[in-house]
């Protein structure tokens, strides 16, 4: 089952739902500000993605600029970051199996379906 992590507010976010629709394939919203990721969620996400978490922080929001930019932080301290401020994770996430990608830009959302 292919699952989008989702904001609705987010046109890249929307594009990557479009383009699901578009493709015909069953898929489930996880609308991920309103039902938050647990540690271990999030950690899978990472992992799938096969990247750090510090990749898969929006930096330009103010309370990363505020609380967390500049700081030398493991990567534990970066998931609870996130955690504690949702909006700070990337977003759309498609997640298909073992294989996961960041909409960014929507397009990439093709690999995996």
């Amino acid at each position: 089952m292919i699952k989008i992590y989702h904001n609705p507010r987010c046109s890249k976010s929307r594009q990557g739902v479009a383009i699901l629709e578009e493709a015909g394939v069953t898929f489930d919203i996880v609308k991920y500000l309103d039902t938050p990721l647990n540690k271990e969620e999030l950690s899978a996400i990472i992992a799938k993605l096969g990247i750090s978490p510090l990749d898969l922080v929006r930096k330009n929001k103010a309370i990363w600029k505020s609380d967390y930019k500049g700081k030398d932080l493991s990567d534990a301290e970066i998931i609870e970051a996130m955690l504690s401020h949702p909006r700070l994770i990337e977003r759309p996430i498609v997640v298909h199996g073992d294989k996961a990608v960041i909409g960014r830009p929507p397009e990439n959302i093709k690999e995996i379906i």
